[in-house]
């Protein structure tokens, strides 16, 4: 019976990171679009090292991942990686300023470009490959507005500081029996 509640809590501690993941659709119920206010849209939110990031949009716009140079200035110098098709997720793999824009004539200059500061917080970043730079297209009837989170970073540092401790002594309860 101990050995099983150890390798219920070792198998609870490995999955328990993933799932305080948060998933954020950028604009929310906008979308990825002209006439959003990313800064706005990203104030009080904390970005951590196992999120993603869901854009939204038409056919008509693009998600270019770009240098801070080439997001300052607009421009398509240095561009990391492109996405097409309507609904892109990108998984926040590396902590650090990751900038996005749109590549349409003019949509960046009229605001349509997002900047995110990503910290190595507490949650890992789910496994299964190494690609820093992979993404993962989705139907776009499979994603949900993301809530807010304004509250939510500090609360979800404690959870997992609490399961860490709680994983732990189950862990060491395993090796014991």
């Amino acid at each position: 019976m101990a050995r099983t509640v150890g390798l219920i809590l070792v198998f609870a501690m490995v999955m328990m990171p993933s799932c305080l993941a948060t998933v954020y659709t950028v604009g929310d119920t906008s979308g990825w679009d002209t006439g959003v206010d990313y800064s706005t849209w990203t104030s009080g939110k904390t970005f951590k090292v196992g999120d993603s990031l869901v854009f939204n949009y038409q056919s008509q716009h693009t998600v270019e991942e770009v240098t801070d140079s080439d997001y300052k200035t607009c421009t398509l110098q240095n561009s990391i990686k492109s996405h097409r098709g309507g609904t892109t997720t990108i998984p926040l793999k590396t902590a650090g300023t990751h900038n996005y824009i749109c590549s349409s004539v003019g949509h960046c200059s009229m605001g349509m470009k997002l900047s995110v500061t990503v910290e190595s917080g507490s949650t890992a970043a789910p496994s299964g490959g190494s690609d820093s730079n992979s993404t993962v297209t989705t139907p776009a009837s499979t994603t949900k507005p993301s809530s807010t989170g304004n509250g939510s970073s500090h609360s979800s540092s404690l959870v997992v500081t609490l399961w860490s401790v709680i994983s732990l002594v189950g862990f060491c309860m395993f090796l014991l029996i």
